[in-house]
């Protein structure tokens, strides 16, 4: 087995923890898995797993050897890709994942347009706003939203996402309105995510970051949720504004703390760096950026800030 084939091998025993499942995603035998990490720990001079009864975990060098390696084969891929896919057309059917609200709301109606586009291709959209792995689920391209915390993966910025602080005009009649993000404390407030602690809340402040604690009355994964928590008075919510520019522009939610803004979030297309870039998902995220560049949610008729 080549250093490249022996490399390729690393990564999916990396990436399954187990030799087995490693063996049967390329069709080999366990012993040639063995083999291969053997032969490679010995050129080294270096373990590079550790390994268990129930699982292989990578040691440190091995973590280190193994972001290279995702490295290199995605460069070679991506060379491979170049070539062969001047003659490649989208075809197939290109498998996407996003987030629940956002999904329902624009990328549905975006994939329409897509698949307008490129009649040959047929897609498989599923929502869900948990972070999944797209080559345990087989998935070509997942929408995220947020930081990205996985290396491994490979991102593309689609457009921003603001984020505001936002309250019913019933809510803040009820419950006063805060000046100062320390004012947060005694509101009532609806948070986007689980947490066993106190939540916190991270704004601005003259440009600076800064991270408010706040008393969550509700909890949620899922902003649409939050969001019709906030249009019935329950609370002030922190979120984005492709979720309720519409209810700002109405006026049936305000923004407060307008001094304060949360820092804006990246909206990212991924896709594993160790699978082939097929024409479909290449066509795909280049639509998304096109039809983002200048994000609808952005062009409600006016802002109205609580005073």
């Amino acid at each position: 087995m080549d250093k490249l084939e022996a490399m390729n091998v690393l990564t999916k025993v990396v990436a399954s923890g187990s030799f087995a499942e490693a063996a049967r995603r390329l069709g080999v035998t366990r012993s040639a898995i063995s083999k291969a990490i053997t032969q490679l720990e010995q050129e080294l001079g270096a373990r590079l797993l550790d390994r268990t009864t129930r699982r292989v975990t990578p040691t440190e060098a091995g973590l280190a050897y193994y972001e290279r390696c995702l490295a290199i084969l995605a460069q070679i891929s991506e060379t491979e890709a170049q070539i062969s896919r001047l003659h490649d057309e989208p075809k197939g059917v290109l498998k996407v994942n996003a987030p629940m609200s956002f999904g329902t709301l624009y990328l549905g109606s975006a994939i329409a347009d897509f698949m307008d586009r490129y009649r040959d291709l047929k897609v498989e959209l599923t929502l869900t706003d948990r972070m999944i792995d797209p080559l345990e689920e087989g998935v070509d391209v997942t929408v995220r939203i947020g930081a990205m915390v996985d290396s491994s993966l490979i991102a593309r910025r689609i457009s921003a996402a603001r984020i505001v602080l936002v309250a019913s005009p019933d809510y803040i009649a009820r419950h006063g309105l805060p000046k100062t993000p320390a004012d947060l404390v005694g509101h009532k407030c609806l948070h986007y995510g689980h947490s066993t602690t106190v939540p916190r809340w991270p704004l601005t402040e003259n440009g600076a970051p800064i991270s408010v604690p706040v008393a969550a009355c509700l909890s949620s994964n899922n902003g649409d949720t939050l969001r019709d928590a906030a249009l019935k008075g329950i609370g002030i919510a922190r979120l984005p504004t492709f979720l309720m520019g519409a209810d700002i522009a109405a006026g049936r939610l305000v923004v407060v703390l307008a001094d304060y803004p949360p820092q804006d979030v990246m909206i990212h297309a991924l896709y594993a760096p160790n699978r082939f870039l097929a024409a479909k998902s290449r066509v795909f995220i280049d639509f998304l950026v096109e039809r983002f560049s200048r994000p609808a949610w952005e062009r409600f008729d006016a802002v109205k800030v609580a005073s």
